[in-house]
């Protein structure tokens, strides 16, 4: 089956694009000024309120709408940082090999050998409270090791190939062969490797807000349940169904359609699924 025909496809690119239209249509959607005192405190949802306002009197689905933006903004950052870093560097020790590949490689298993959560969180905690640029090279950082791992190997085997040796037997210099075949060969295990690691970077910036670790001042859906979560006897009222579950169900829902769009493309970067 076809990548344009897969469910799985339709499905995450729906969710995504559903999400990222929400995200930059967020100054006209949004009902309220996410900061501003719009209400009440912990009003339940009604006309004025669709999902009702949190103990500081802000209006919930107008913090949700904006955590849309703050999330788009550190996945497409995040991973964007990673790929670049991850394919600069599998690229360039795939087709240098000779020592430049055994010094990248063993600098890669360094970093893959730290687990990336507990390190994310030490280094957030130390830079203290960041804003959403901040958090998305933090993450960018921790994700570009594995990327250059995989992008290296197929590197390899897309320089070993016929038309690369011909290039080089008519004098292509290193930087043509990078963009004139290497790049275009692997990119779809790049778009692959972009919609995964943005995935990962949603919930891992939901994580690290969740965690008190952001920008206080900042709107993330994160924030959203980091601030709930601290109220006192939030599960024993009905307030949870309105101030926790949408925020939850953003995330997993952002999460879910970028992890769609990764198995569809899936196959274009890896040989054995589309023979599969």
């Amino acid at each position: 089956m076809s990548r344009a025909r897969s469910p799985l496809f339709w499905s995450g690119a729906t969710l995504v694009g559903t999400l990222a239209l929400i995200a930059m249509l967020a100054p006209v959607l949004s009902p309220y000024d996410p900061r501003a005192v719009s209400g009440p405190s912990l009003v339940p949802p009604s006309g004025a309120h669709l999902l009702g306002t949190n103990d500081a009197g802000q209006d919930i689905l107008s913090q949700l709408i904006w955590g849309a933006r703050s999330s788009a903004l550190v996945a497409v950052l995040a991973a964007g940082l990673a790929v670049a870093i991850g394919v600069f560097v599998g690229v360039g020790a795939g087709l240098a090999r000779g020592w430049v590949d055994a010094v990248a490689m063993r600098v890669v298993d360094v970093f893959l050998a730290v687990p990336a959560l507990p390190l994310l969180i030490l280094v957030a905690a130390l830079l203290g409270p960041s804003g959403p640029i901040a958090i998305a090279v933090i993450i960018g950082l921790a994700g570009w090791p594995a990327i250059a791992r995989i992008v290296r190997s197929q590197a390899l085997g897309v320089a070993r190939r016929g038309y690369v040796d011909a290039a080089r037997g008519f004098g292509a210099g290193r930087l043509y062969l990078v963009g004139r075949h290497l790049v275009p060969a692997l990119g779809p295990l790049i778009a692959a490797n972009f919609v995964y690691w943005a995935g990962t970077a949603v919930a891992l910036q939901a994580g690290l807000a969740f965690l008190g670790l952001s920008d206080p001042t900042e709107v993330s859906w994160g924030s959203v349940l980091n601030r709930a979560l601290s109220h006192p006897g939030v599960y024993f009222t009905s307030e949870w169904t309105w101030w926790v579950l949408p925020a939850g169900l953003a995330i997993t829902l952002a999460v879910v359609g970028l992890a769609f769009l990764a198995l569809a493309l899936e196959p274009g970067s890896n040989p054995r699924l589309r023979r599969s």
